[in-house]
C-alpha cells in the first residue's frame, strides 16, 4: 500500500475507532422502523447499528486502555467527552507521570497536547497514519467522522459464529471517489441483537490486516453495549491494544466551547 494512501483520512469503522471514535464520538441515528432481513435497506441499517453503538448527542466516560507490544506493555486510563460527530476531548488520567496529556478532535483537525512539556501540537496529514497513544489505534481512527454505508458499497452474507452467536457479515468496498486506507472491511453483527461482533480489514491488495474483536455485552446507560473491545495487529503475532468501558453517560450538558486548545491545558 503506498503511503499517501496510508495517511489519507479514512473512514473506518468502530472506535468509528473509535474503533476508539465508535468507543466515543457521533449522534445518534432516526427512530425510523428497522427493516427486515431481505429488504434493500437491511444492510445500511446494520451498519448504521455498528456506527451508533457508543453514540449519543453528547457523551463523557471513562476507560482503560491496554497496549501489548513485542518489546514492552503499558496501560492507561482515560476520560473522554464528546460532542456530536465534531467534538471529542480525551485525556490520560494514570499513570500519573503523563497525567494530563490529552487528544482533542474539533472540526476535522487533531491536536495533542503534551502535559510534560506544556507543548500542544497540531496532527498533520502526513502523520494520521501513526499510532494513537503508542497503541494500535491510529490518529485516523480518531479523526474518523463519516458513516461506513457513505464510503463503501456492502453486500450482506451469512457470517460465521462468533462466541457462540449466529451473525451477518456486512462486506464492504469502498466507492470509487472515497479517500479510506482499506481495500475491504467486513463487518460481522450478531443476529440476536444486532450489536458488534467483529470487524476484519484488509489492504488493497486484500490481505487480512488486522482485527477487531467485542466482547462483555451489559446494560451500560441505559442501552446494551459491548464493554470490551481488542485491536489486533495481523502481522505482529501477539500484540493487540484493548479498551475497556468503566463508566459511560449519554446526552451530557456540553458546549462547543468545551472543546478548545486551550481547555487542553485547564482540564
Amino acid at each position: 500500500m503506498s503511503m499517501s494512501r496510508r495517511n489519507a483520512l479514512t473512514a473506518l469503522a468502530g472506535l468509528s475507532a473509535l474503533s476508539v471514535a465508535a468507543f466515543t464520538l457521533g449522534l445518534p441515528a432516526p427512530a425510523l422502523a428497522a427493516p427486515q432481513p431481505g429488504d434493500p435497506e437491511f444492510p445500511r441499517y446494520l451498519l448504521d447499528q455498528v456506527d451508533d453503538q457508543y453514540r449519543g448527542r453528547s457523551s463523557h466516560g471513562t476507560m482503560t486502555m491496554a497496549v501489548k507490544t513485542k518489546h514492552w506493555e503499558r496501560s492507561m486510563k482515560l476520560e473522554s467527552w464528546s460532542l456530536g460527530e465534531d467534538y471529542s476531548l480525551i485525556r490520560i488520567l494514570e499513570p500519573k507521570k503523563e497525567r494530563g496529556t490529552a487528544t482533542l478532535k474539533a472540526n476535522g483537525d487533531l491536536f495533542t497536547y503534551l502535559s510534560k512539556t506544556g507543548r500542544t501540537i497540531k496532527i498533520s496529514g502526513a502523520s494520521m497514519g501513526g499510532s494513537w497513544m503508542g497503541s494500535h489505534f491510529t490518529n485516523d481512527d480518531l479523526i474518523k467522522d463519516s458513516r461506513l454505508a457513505n464510503d463503501f458499497d456492502y453486500a450482506l452474507r451469512e457470517g460465521p459464529t462468533i462466541e457462540g452467536e449466529a451473525t451477518w457479515a456486512v462486506i464492504l468496498k469502498p466507492k470509487p471517489d472515497a479517500v479510506v486506507v482499506w481495500g475491504q472491511i467486513d463487518v460481522m453483527v450478531r443476529k440476536s441483537d444486532l450489536l458488534p461482533a467483529g470487524q476484519l480489514f484488509y489492504d488493497e491488495d486484500l490481505n487480512p490486516i488486522r482485527k477487531l474483536e467485542f466482547f462483555e455485552y451489559r446494560e451500560q446507560a441505559g442501552r446494551k453495549l459491548a464493554g470490551r473491545m481488542r485491536m489486533t495487529p495481523l502481522d505482529k503475532p501477539g500484540e493487540f491494544t484493548e479498551m475497556r468501558y468503566e463508566h459511560i453517560d449519554f446526552d451530557v450538558d456540553l458546549e462547543p466551547s468545551f472543546f478548545s486548545v486551550q481547555q487542553l491545558k485547564a482540564i
